[in-house]
């Protein structure tokens, strides 16, 4: 059981990425997923979850309306739609999927969260 992710890359501020999170091993349809970031020299923090049916999200305070989080189930994916990119954003990006079924409102507590990526740099120049 392993999730993927990609789609990170080097951008000019004011770009989009969109990062994708593939799941191998089993479905996670019946769990929330997530994504976190690492900054350079910084602790890893929350970014953005979805719920199970993808009809509930939740994003950090620094996202602003920029990032917009989407699963398709039936792909076992989790994305994250970035725009009006910022050199803040630069990070590791590591997708995440949470340690219990049937929560129903994600958590931001990265305790809550087991099985992560393996990550993808997003890198976002002045």
């Amino acid at each position: 059981v392993q999730l993927q992710a990609s789609g990170g890359g080097l951008v000019k501020a004011g770009d989009s990425l969109r990062l994708s999170c593939a799941a191998s091993g089993r479905t996670f349809g019946n769990r929330i997923m997530a994504w976190f970031r690492q900054a350079p020299g910084k602790d890893r923090g929350f970014a953005a979850a979805i719920g199970r049916s993808g009809a509930v999200t939740r994003y950090a305070d620094f996202v602003k309306g920029r990032f917009t989080i989407s699963r398709d189930n039936a792909k076992n994916t989790v994305y994250l739609q970035m725009n009006s990119l910022e050199p803040e954003d630069t990070a590791i990006y590591y997708c995440a999927v949470d340690s219990f079924d049937g929560r129903v409102f994600p958590t931001t507590f990265i305790g809550g969260y087991e099985l992560w990526g393996q990550g993808t740099q997003v890198t976002v120049s002045s």
